[in-house]
């Protein structure tokens, strides 16, 4: 069997060849019938359709299913007008109603669909963060200077005396932090010429033209020699008279070049002067190019003005530092219940925020699986008693008791400035929430973004490994815009790699420069173009309710053990102003998805169009074929006269050149050997004019190449050929 199978398929070298040679046979038959297909093809081109503009429009409203052509050419005259009246207009109405399809279709407008479902659904991550970000017994070294500064302005701003100065108060105050960042009196009495006074210089000698931003103005050169002081807790709001305590309100930013003017008449008291306190910004030390940030009221700018100087300081502190000297968790978290199940600090994440400090995040989801919550209701939620340590805040930086909160997705970074809330000191608060799913379409639907990638700002909260949001790239674009503008980062924001945060030794102008970085809008719309939302989103309203916390009847047994646990000490050491506790769970299981969907596909613009077309010209699909047909037909037609016009262009031009048909070869050969040479033609030009051009080469001989008759081929040459 197995000589049999290699018998059988062997072949011999002759058959090989054979089938070679048909496969070679097919393969040329092939080519050349698709070369005479092509060349069929290029000569019907050449031809065209075979009739005129003519024919064919008759032929097309002869054979065309829409209706109104074949009235035209088969009713009698008067309603041959009449219908094409009709068909006339009827086509463009539906040349109108498709571009008004076609137009919406290209808006690419949504429609939003609100469904309710109920499933099991993940705990949110809590972020717990303390309103004050540091310990003052820790930063108390760092902040002792600003500290005395700010306590002696507070001093010469209420309760002024005669000849009252820096150099009274022992022991002295650095008046370095001060010139940095100073605060200053704006006296506008009279408006024309505002008088700023610096709180701590008791005599001001004029230096130069002063500009106050704001439709006020001084010029020339004037001197001071007296005080100008204000008796008593007094100021002023904005252009009215005050007696007694009252604050003073304005919001207006005063620009250019400082100086001071003559002060007030002597015959005008104390209290008919306006005073207004500002920020003094300047571009470097003992600069004249100076921006006065005022405030409406002087808690406000003495709160602006510390974080401003805090911010120097604290930027030159090492993070490790920073964390060190905030809350720890283990102090902070006193208590915690996650449903049935126990939990304490370590089941929290630590983070650093420039805002308040440590923060802590539970159900973060960065290390283990995000927890689902069984089953709705408080009894299933989470269950925290904080302490704030409320003894512990820093006077002049946070003015807020209390616990800062945030609710978010797994994997985000929490923006709580902007999207937290406070939980109060002495309170229990209960936060039922509700879950809102958002999906919105993306390009061309709308300009939001899956996961950042096609953003052109680069996400510096990236190094938390956390999920984009729009947040976090606004606040990066902020932070590139300063890092270019004034060569440094402001504190509260991550810094790119080989950049160091604002300070005032290192970057004296940094705060002048922030501030119009801040109120510029132009950079601020450049940031706003640049981001995007996230397509997917989800948010969590919540329902927050408040109640004493623990009550008069309780609070004794309660702080006794809560400051047992703490520090395994009988004596009590908690009170109600650092004791909050927080309730946070599911109201219910149902969610809302608000999604959003096309409001018009390309199955209702073709369905729309057809409608159009068949209601106002009776006509289907087949018609618009039928319609493109004769358009092809027709441009066929025009592209073969202009075809036929330019050769006929063309010959003209020759024509001009040689009037009489072209010369032959014998008579160009005639000429080139015959000078003497010359046409029959008596209407020709002179002979140096008619002459063609001298070939280069003489034409061969091609007689001498014509075939002969085998007749007349001799002996000699059979012999030869043999």
């Amino acid at each position: 069997m197995t000589r049999l199978s290699f018998a059988a398929n062997t072949s011999t070298p002759g058959t090989t060849r054979t089938c070679l040679s048909a496969q070679l046979f097919v393969a040329f038959s092939r080519r050349m019938n698709l070369k005479k297909y092509f060349i069929r093809a290029l000569h019907r081109l050449q031809k065209g359709p075979g009739y005129t503009y003519k024919e064919l429009l008759v032929w097309y409203c002869d054979n065309t299913n829409t209706h109104g052509p074949k009235r035209i050419i088969k009713e009698g005259p008067k309603k041959k007008l009449i219908w094409f009246f009709l068909t006339l207009l009827f086509a463009s109405l539906v040349f109108w109603q498709w571009g008004i399809l076609i137009n919406t279709y290209l808006s690419y407008n949504v429609t939003s669909s609100l469904s309710i479902g109920f499933k099991t659904m993940k705990f949110p991550a809590v972020t717990v963060c303390n309103a004050n970000p540091f310990k003052y017994s820790e930063v108390k070294h760092l902040l002792k200077d600003l500290d005395r500064l700010i306590e002696a302005a507070l001093e010469r701003i209420l309760q002024p005396t005669p000849g009252n100065s820096s150099e009274n108060v022992f022991p002295p105050l650095n008046m370095e932090l001060w010139n940095q960042i100073p605060l200053v009196l704006i006296d506008e009495h009279d408006k024309d010429n505002p008088i700023i006074l610096d709180i701590f210089e008791s005599k001001q000698p004029a230096v130069g033209n002063q500009t106050v931003e704001g439709n006020r103005t001084t010029e020339g050169n004037q001197t001071t020699e007296d005080n100008q002081t204000f008796r008593g807790n007094e100021m002023a709001e904005s252009n009215e008279t005050f007696t007694g305590n009252e604050t003073f309100m304005g919001n207006e930013t005063f620009m250019g070049n400082e100086t001071t003017v003559p002060p007030a008449p002597t015959n005008v008291t104390s209290e008919e002067k306006k005073y207004k306190l500002a920020v003094k910004l300047c571009s470097h030390q003992g600069s004249d190019n100076c921006t006065y940030r005022n405030f409406s009221s002087a808690a406000q700018a003495v709160s602006e003005w510390y974080v401003l100087q805090s911010t120097s300081i604290l930027a030159k502190v090492p993070l490790q530092d920073r964390i060190r000297m905030g809350y720890q968790a283990e102090d902070m978290i006193l208590a915690c219940l996650y449903g049935a199940e126990p939990c304490n600090y370590k089941n929290f994440t630590q983070i650093y925020h420039p805002d308040h400090g440590n923060c802590y995040i539970f159900n973060w989801g960065m290390d283990e699986e995000a927890l689902n919550s069984s089953n709705p209701g408080a009894e299933f939620g989470l269950k925290l008693i904080l302490d704030i340590s409320q003894q512990d805040y820093i006077p002049y930086l946070s003015s807020a008791a209390g616990a800062r909160l945030m609710l978010h997705q797994q994997k985000s970074f929490p923006f709580l400035k902007d999207q937290g809330i406070y939980a109060m000191a002495g309170t229990e608060t209960s936060i039922g929430v509700l879950v809102d799913e958002l999906e919105r379409m993306g390009y061309p639907y709308s300009d939001c973004t899956m996961n950042g990638s096609d953003v052109p700002v680069k996400n510096l909260y990236s190094q938390y490994n956390t999920s984009y949001s729009i947040q976090a790239c606004l606040r990066s674009c902020f932070q590139i815009h300063m890092i270019e503008t004034c060569g440094c980062g402001h504190y509260m924001f991550p810094l790119p790699e080989g950049v160091n945060y604002c300070n005032n030794e290192d970057n004296p102008g940094w705060a002048y420069c922030y501030s119009l970085l801040r109120s510029s809008i132009r950079d601020r719309q450049i940031c706003i173009d640049s981001c995007k939302e996230t397509c997917n989103d989800t948010q969590y309203k919540m329902t927050i309710s408040m109640a004493d916390w623990p009550s008069e009847a309780s609070e004794d047994w309660i702080f006794h053990i809560l400051s047992y646990e703490r520090d395994m000490s009988t004596n009590v050491t908690l009170d109600r102003n650092g004791i909050i506790k927080l309730n946070i769970y599911f109201q219910e299981y149902n969610y809302r998805t608000i999604s959003e969907s096309a409001a018009t596909t390309i199955v209702w613009l073709l369905s729309s169009l057809g409608g159009q077309f068949g209601f106002w010209m009776g006509g289907s699909v087949l018609c618009l074929i039928e319609f493109g047909e004769i358009i092809i037909d027709s441009l066929w037609i025009t592209i073969i006269h202009i075809i036929s016009w330019c050769k006929g262009l063309k010959q003209k031009r020759a024509q001009v050149w040689y009037p009489d048909a072209p010369p032959t070869v014998s008579e160009l050969v005639e000429a080139h050997t015959n000078l003497g040479f010359q046409p029959e033609d008596t209407g020709t030009p002179p002979r140096d004019e008619a002459l063609p051009p001298e070939p280069g080469t003489p034409p061969p001989n091609y007689d001498s190449l014509r075939v002969q008759p085998l007749d007349v081929l001799g002996p000699d040459s059979d012999a030869e050929t043999e």
